[in-house]
């Protein structure tokens, strides 16, 4: 079976979009596509997530609610548990950097729990976030060492998700 992978560095794989659209699993752990970019495709697909925040709760404003975001994350969540297992199975590891489905989710989450807000509370939201789950602090390096598979990969973004709105709620209360 053709996995649909150029290589690109010795070693390493990255997806194409003949592998994306092979599967739905693919498509959705690749956030439709955001995860292929060749720079950043983390941050990519926090920029996807956050754009389709923005359409979905726009177009939508009396079914996207913050309440009705929970729910559409927890499913997103669990599809994503799923999908990214799939996934990284397909490619061959794990945690692939072009899956970003994770960051999609949490960045939802992150945008859910502070809505409404300006643009500029929404830009600061997604630049903290970017920041924890780059960084990975403490204990999230370790969540993510000890959880392996869809869960792993969708927990330890849930947990950068956290620890942005911990953030947003000291200064709030600051």
């Amino acid at each position: 079976m053709k996995t649909h992978l150029h290589q690109v560095e010795a070693g390493r794989v990255q997806p194409g979009a003949l592998f994306m659209y092979s599967r739905l699993s693919h498509l959705l752990a690749l956030g439709f596509g955001s995860g292929l970019s060749p720079i950043m495709p983390g941050t990519v697909g926090t920029l996807f997530g956050w754009l389709t925040f923005a359409m979905f709760t726009q177009r939508w404003p009396a079914f996207f609610t913050p309440l009705n975001w929970l729910i559409v994350c927890l499913a997103a969540f669990l599809i994503g548990i799923w999908a990214c297992e799939r996934t990284g199975r397909d490619l061959g590891v794990a945690d692939h950097g072009a899956m970003v489905w994770d960051e999609i989710v949490a960045i939802w989450l992150v945008l859910a729990m502070l809505h409404p807000a300006p643009w500029q509370l929404q830009f600061w939201a997604v630049f903290w976030f970017r920041v924890f789950d780059m960084s990975k602090p403490p204990p999230i390096r370790q969540f993510e060492q000890r959880f392996k598979g869809g869960f792993g990969v969708m927990f330890d973004d849930i947990l950068a998700a956290f620890f942005t709105l911990l953030l947003f709620s000291i200064w709030r209360q600051w």
